[in-house]
């Protein structure tokens, strides 16, 4: 699939503006398609929607669902003005500091999650109890055809929650057995048992998908389409891996027969993950039918898609779950072109961008080129002195998906600020710049290059350095966090880089 010539932004939605400690779906997200629009860009590219797992840290590559949506997103103000909160019930920012509110503890500069998580999912209970006393009889209606439209997926993940919770949070693999194993009888007296818990969930899942739909709907009417991102693997800790434990590569017992990761490489030991791998030869027998639903999920809320460390489809790392050194692994066969034959067959197209950074060997470059994918390329890899260097701008072919920084890189001036002398100079030399503004000449270039499609972030739209970076790989402590403002979304920055998308036909 290729897309035309076009440009846009990467900002996830927990960076969003807003009233209550974290970007939500509500009028800062309308602030930002707004700033969009004046830029004149055509894209926003967020990371995985899903609800987070905390003691990950809150990254959305950490999900407890890859179909479900994260609760923590959801706008309170549309809530309040549905009638199912009362004003007093909306927790304030904080000063126009923007420092914590001492009570809520929330910044309008980086998000707390904790504080967050506290007080959304009680606004949340409060509203769901409120509905359930105020609804129409049309909102009612509404909410019981979602419950009905999205069941496959929907029950198991609502019960998983309430499970979760009547548990003390304990890791689904350490359930009683009767839970653990899906037994029927089980599973319907705690349905009975937990049938509020159950609902509410049912309710927070009803009340982002609605308001996601009207989002993108508007995003729609500014000509603007939605990039999302499908991680290729789920969290052990997920709805996904107990509801189905058959699509995934799992003991006697239930658990992790072996774990994703990749292998040690020149200068490293190479990851570990733990995310459960796939049983493809399995999934190969029901037509892929698990990944069919995923993507039918998926397509019903982006309009495209990365996919996340595409060579797991070509072949994959698979490490003994026994085995905390990443070493002990084997590439085992991934699904190949199979997977998106039958893909293509049911969506009769393939809107995907393939995240191939750091695994550049023939044969995944050949599943990606088979498909028409376009690949990645970020100046951040560029050996600048190296002529013709394959992550200079200058070298991008038509192909790919051009960015400035990513969600896992630093931004485009910390970057900059850690070259060493040599690299720095020879930037400067194929740049045509003195790195005074670099963000902007790396914008520049990355918008002139001949990539399909050019992505910037609001960090480096902004020149904020590392302190801004959304992720460091590899850690779980202080990412996630970073906010912008409305003030950062202002005229000065959306003029001059629609100027630049102007005069590089994007």
């Amino acid at each position: 699939m290729r897309f035309d010539r076009r440009s846009g932004v990467l900002l996830h939605p927990t960076a969003l503006p807003g009233p209550h400690g974290i970007g939500d779906l509500g009028a800062g997200a309308r602030s930002f398609l707004e700033f969009l629009d004046r830029a004149d860009q055509s894209i926003w590219q967020v990371c995985p929607l899903g609800p987070t797992v905390g003691i990950h840290g809150h990254s959305p590559y950490q999900t407890f669902s890859g179909f479900a949506g994260n609760p923590l997103l959801i706008d309170l103000v549309d809530l309040a003005e549905r009638g199912y909160l009362e004003e007093d019930e909306l927790a304030a920012e904080g000063d126009s500091t923007g420092e914590p509110d001492r009570d809520a503890d929330f910044s309008r500069h980086e998000v707390h999650y904790h504080a967050v998580e506290s007080v959304k999912l009680d606004r949340l209970r409060t509203a769901f109890e409120r509905f359930r006393e105020v609804a129409s009889d049309g909102e009612r209606e509404a909410f019981a055809a979602f419950r009905e439209r999205e069941g496959d997926w929907l029950a198991d993940y609502a019960l998983f929650r309430a499970l979760k919770r009547e548990f003390d949070g304990t890791l689904w693999t350490e359930w009683p057995e009767p839970v653990r194993t899906r037994d029927p009888d089980a599973l319907a007296d705690y349905r009975d048992e937990l049938a509020d818990a159950v609902d509410f969930r049912a309710f927070c899942q009803w009340t982002f998908d609605r308001q996601w739909r009207d989002l993108r709907a508007d995003a729609a009417d500014r000509g603007v389409e939605i990039l999302g991102d499908l991680p290729i693997y789920v969290a052990l800790d997920s709805a996904d891996v107990w509801a189905a434990p058959e699509a995934f590569d799992l003991d006697d017992d239930g658990r992790p027969a072996a774990v994703a990761g990749v292998p040690p490489n020149m200068g490293d030991s190479g990851q570990r993950w733990g995310n459960p791998v796939y049983d493809w030869n399995r999934l190969a027998e029901t037509g892929y039918e698990w990944w069919l639903d995923r993507l039918r999920r998926l397509f019903d809320l982006v309009d495209y898609a990365r996919l996340d460390h595409f060579k797991g489809f070509d072949e994959f790392w698979a490490i003994p779950a026994d085995s905390d050194d990443p070493a002990d692994g084997e590439w085992r066969e991934g699904p190949g072109e199979a997977f998106f034959e039958a893909v293509r067959g049911e969506f009769g197209r393939l809107p995907f961008v393939a995240e191939d950074l750091g695994f550049l060997d023939a044969e995944s470059a050949g599943l990606r080129e088979a498909f028409d994918l376009p690949g990645m390329r970020v100046p951040q890899y560029a050996d600048w002195c190296q002529q013709g260097h394959m992550y200079q701008p200058m070298h991008y072919p038509e192909d790919c998906v051009a960015y400035t920084s990513t969600h896992d890189t630093d931004t485009a001036v910390g970057y900059y600020e850690s070259l060493g002398d040599r690299q720095r100079d020879c930037l400067h030399y194929n740049l045509g710049t003195d790195g005074v503004e670099i963000e902007w000449d790396l914008v520049e270039a990355v918008w002139n290059s001949d990539a399909t499609l050019a992505v910037t972030t609001m960090q480096d739209l902004l020149g904020l350095d590392s302190h801004a970076r959304f992720n460091t790989p590899g850690t779980t402590e202080g990412n996630w966090r970073w906010r912008v403002t409305e003030d950062g979304l202002n005229d000065a920055v959306a003029e001059r880089l629609a100027r630049i998308t102007d005069a590089t036909v994007r």
